[in-house]
């Protein structure tokens, strides 16, 4: 017999309507990292040695934030092991879950400047190296217009002793914590069966925090990612119609960006079955 899928941690399908949003709300400063993996480095090593060009990039001068990235995540609790000639910020993010991305302020704009991305969802960090706030996110509708100064404006005014979190979602085809390729995800779909789409299909949760370096000005962006077999809704069915009422009903932008049309056909046959 399979074993039971594991419990959804984070469920912000039921928080909030599936449509785009800021959503940064304040936590505690003791709730910044999560944990819940026994040894990163095991997944993020041979990411950083084999495809570095995906996983890993920074520009010339970031090394300082990087360092008080470092002395934050070190300052957490997080057990730094230190190794010949790495970077500070991989050094720091091989110690947690988390990706990390340092912003810092560069030619009047709030640019990316180093980051380890182990877990990107359909992109690489050759991509979006050097990158202002606007072009990082170019493709989510409206951006520039509705969210844009905002954004920019909350990492000016944004303390030091203070975090912020939001958390997004999405569906994908398997498991894979490391997905810089959208449409080798997507070519799974038709392979699937719809009595096979509960275990097949993903329910991919990026919890994502943002915090001031107070010596250097930057901002340090984590993401975590979450994934959880459809399956695992069976378990608490309020979670469940949460998830069909969010599903049908998200916005025309939400469900484009998303790509969600690709997987209706099965999303719907599971939800189906359960009569949800």
């Amino acid at each position: 017999m399979a074993d039971p899928p594991p419990t959804i941690r984070h469920a912000p399908w039921a928080d909030a309507p599936p449509t785009f949003a800021i959503g940064l709300r304040p936590i505690p400063l003791d709730a910044w990292l999560e944990g819940g993996e026994a040894d990163p480095a095991a997944r993020k090593d041979p990411l950083f040695a084999a495809r570095r060009d995906l996983v890993w990039a920074e520009t010339e001068g970031s090394r300082p934030g990087q360092a008080e990235v470092l002395a934050l995540i070190e300052a957490a609790g997080a057990k730094i092991e230190p190794g010949p000639d790495l970077p500070p910020l991989y050094a720091a993010a091989r110690a947690v879950p988390d990706d990390l991305c340092l912003m810092e302020r560069r030619e009047g704009d709030w640019r990316l400047t180093a980051l380890s991305l182990s877990a990107g969802t359909f992109f690489t960090a050759a991509e979006v190296i050097g990158k202002p706030l606007a072009s990082l996110h170019a493709p989510v509708p409206g951006f520039g217009a509705r969210f844009l100064a905002r954004v920019a404006r909350i990492f000016d005014a944004l303390q030091p002793d203070a975090v912020l979190e939001r958390r997004n979602w999405t569906v994908m085809a398997g498991d894979d914590l490391h997905a810089p390729e959208g449409a080798a995800v997507r070519e799974r779909i038709a392979s699937i069966t719809p009595e096979a789409a509960a275990r097949a299909l993903f329910v991919r949760v990026e919890r994502q925090t943002i915090r001031k370096l107070p010596a250097t000005g930057g901002v340090l962006f984590t993401i975590r990612v979450w994934r959880h077999p459809l399956a695992a809704l069976d378990a608490d069915p309020a979670r469940r119609a949460a998830f069909a009422a969010a599903w049908r009903g998200a916005d025309a932008d939400f469900r484009a960006y998303k790509r969600l049309a690709a997987y209706d056909t099965l999303v719907e046959a599971y939800l189906r079955a359960r009569s949800e």
